[in-house]
């Protein structure tokens, strides 16, 4: 795999909605880890300041209906949250890495909060009954993943 890599988001009909660079950190049978700087203007989205050059840790699984996206502040390098596409699984190669977003999101914040969204434009996609059912079922996955970080 090559050290810089291409991430392509794509819609549900597979047509491009946005490309950046990354480079690749971690590589192993089951996920590609690769870190990325935010390309956006600054901007305030569920009460985080997201900022240009924001650090992304983002992980690519090719098995599972999910990627995860740990946000780190570009100014104190502070974790401001994590961000969970519910999406089909990764198509990785060499040199890219695709995903077919499906508009359903988790969004964790430090303090273990969860908070589902876009689920009004994800019952809008008129998927069919089995990938409805993968990206729900990848949701619960991911409440599930975040849920032991926080308790005592």
């Amino acid at each position: 795999m090559k050290e810089t890599i291409t991430i392509i988001k794509l819609n549900v009909d597979e047509k491009e909605v946005w490309r950046y660079t990354g480079h690749v950190i971690e590589v192993s049978e089951d996920k590609v880890t690769i870190e990325a700087r935010f390309n956006k203007d600054d901007f305030l989205f569920q009460g985080l300041m997201l900022k240009r050059d924001d650090r992304f840790v983002e992980t690519y699984f090719p098995g599972r209906w999910y990627n995860i996206y740990e946000i780190y502040d570009r100014d104190d390098g502070q974790r401001k949250a994590w961000y969970c596409n519910i999406t089909k699984p990764a198509k990785i190669q060499d040199d890219q890495i695709s995903y077919v977003d499906l508009a359903l999101d988790l969004l964790v914040f430090p303090d273990g909060t969860q908070l589902v969204l876009d689920e009004d434009e994800f019952e809008a996609l008129n998927l069919d009954q089995v990938v409805k059912l993968k990206a729900l079922q990848g949701l619960e996955e991911l409440k599930e993943h975040f849920n032991p970080r926080f308790s005592s």
